[in-house]
């Protein structure tokens, strides 16, 4: 019983196999599936994912295959409401990176390989129980046979018909969204069509209509159709439609050609309450889904299983006490909470039906993305780098829980290379070795220096501050890291 089974590799799945293999973890990954993801599906990449692909050692190999897609614009017609720039993000990837959800698929696969582990396809969960000091779950495998395995711990990554979590049998809250949406991907041509690395919002009175930029000159448009009818679902959109489309909502001026996609889906709004349950975990659409508005589904999901790595990571190593993992479900269901409530804000916003309520939006719209600080505002919003943990039980100190800034790194991002680790920033030197070097799992050994010199910092191996105290208070920072140190060992034990 050494390795953590994670069930679903898709783009969570992928990142939450690669993160713990990079520290040391054996994991199982395995996916009923026979075959990765086809389509493009989730296609933003953000800025903050791109940070904490620097960890994970993959950045490059996204911004090789994506385009960069630097603004946005929010049209009525030909008339242009207001057009956010990602260009005054605070962030080395001020843009927003459009990779076709296969392409990621396939890039985190080949970064998962370098750590010699495979993905398991069509290998599929049909049981578990947790048991003393594990998970013990039975798997099928492509020939019928069944296999009984025990793991630590059990994460399900496994989308919004997890198996694990119907295997906890915990609710799914939520509703369905009332109307069908219909999803193209196309070629676009003509002199009215939006920039090709622009994600361009066209509001109308019969309903939004979105067209989102993708590499090799493609491009996915996005459409209300009319209120769903489950007695009568809608057969796969035409050509013809989204044309007429085109030509009714954003103006004309353009055509649509050589479509790849076609078909329709409807928004679901659900989260669970809590992500975790014993030795069981759950992360991405297995714990929350949303609407598409924003592009944050996937980045949000690929960040639960950066948050939940690099703490099973540690306490599998014996570097932290298993109370660390306490901190993931509060961390991660908050931020799952602020992701719903901004996508479904957005989603109303575009779908007002009432014409008195359609022009008051527009005008609104128009006169607040004329304010640059609105425009900021938006743009930092869907970067996610404004995500914080202040109110974890990981945050202690005067602005803990918020991003610690890249340009503050003073060396390779804090969390990278093959051990999870705090970095501690210290004026004082010889201070903060002392410290260190009573704490040799769990904090970088050399100190590095603060942006002020006036306080010491302790940040996370996913580059979120988590303690801020006074330049010399030490005591305070021990007691940090002593609240973390497994309870069977000193703090200054050496790891197991």
């Amino acid at each position: 019983m050494t390795d953590i089974l994670i069930v679903g590799a898709g783009p969570v799945g992928l990142t939450m196999a690669a993160e713990l293999a990079r520290y040391g973890v054996g994991v199982r990954l395995i996916d009923r599936a026979a075959h990765a993801t086809e389509t493009s599906k989730a296609l933003v990449v953000w800025s903050r994912t791109l940070e904490l692909m620097d960890r994970m050692g993959c950045t490059q190999a996204f911004l090789d295959a994506g385009l960069r897609a630097p603004g946005a614009s929010i049209r009525s017609g030909g008339t242009v409401l207001g057009a956010p720039r990602f260009a005054d993000i605070a962030s080395a990837y001020n843009f927003a990176l459009m990779v076709p959800q296969r392409d990621t698929e396939r890039l985190l696969t080949e970064h998962l390989q370098t750590f010699g582990v495979a993905v398991e396809r069509q290998v599929e969960l049909i049981g578990f129980t947790e048991a003393p000091g594990g998970v013990a779950a039975r798997l099928r495998h492509p020939d019928g046979r069944e296999e009984s395995v025990r793991t630590p711990w059990l994460i399900g990554c496994d989308g919004a018909h997890s198996t694990v979590r119907h295997g906890l049998g915990v609710a799914f809250a939520g509703a369905a969204q009332g109307d069908d949406w219909l999803l193209a991907d196309v070629r676009l041509d003509g002199p009215g069509a939006p920039p090709p690395d622009e994600v361009a919002t066209y509001l109308h009175r019969d309903g939004p209509f979105v067209i989102f930029p993708i590499p090799g000159g493609r491009a996915r448009v996005v459409a209300t159709v009319g209120r769903t009818d489950p007695a009568h679902p809608r057969p796969d959109p035409t050509l013809v439609e989204v044309q007429a489309l085109i030509d009714r909502r954003a103006g004309g001026g353009f055509r649509a050609s050589d479509p790849v996609w076609l078909t329709h889906f409807r928004i679901n709004e659900r989260k669970v309450a809590e992500y975790r349950h014993g030795r069981v975990f759950l992360a991405g659409d297995a714990a929350h889904i949303h609407s598409p508005a924003g592009g944050q589904g996937m980045n949000t999901g690929m960040q639960d299983a950066v948050n939940l790595a690099w703490k099973l990571a540690m306490v599998v190593r014996c570097r932290a006490d298993d109370a660390l993992l306490a901190s993931y479900s509060p961390e991660r269901s908050a931020v799952g909470d602020l992701v719903l409530r901004n996508a479904g804000r957005l989603t109303d916003m575009a779908t007002l039906s009432h014409p008195a309520a359609q022009a008051a939006r527009n005008l609104a719209l128009r006169f607040l993305l004329g304010l640059h600080a609105v425009r900021d505002r938006m743009a930092t919003q869907m970067s996610e780098i404004e995500i914080a943990y202040e109110r974890s039980p990981l945050s202690r100190g005067p602005g803990a829980g918020a991003r610690w800034e890249p340009e503050a790194d003073g060396g390779a991002p804090p969390g990278a290379g093959r051990a999870p680790l705090f970095v501690l920033y210290a004026a004082d030197a010889v201070g903060g070795r002392a410290l260190t070097a009573r704490f040799p799992g769990l904090v970088e050994a050399a100190p590095r220096r603060p942006p002020d010199p006036s306080r010491l910092f302790l940040v996370r191996p996913d580059g979120y501050l988590g303690l801020s105290a006074g330049g010399s208070d030490w005591d305070e920072a021990e007691r940090y890291l002593r609240a973390l140190v497994p309870g069977d060992r000193g703090a200054g034990a050496p790891a197991a």
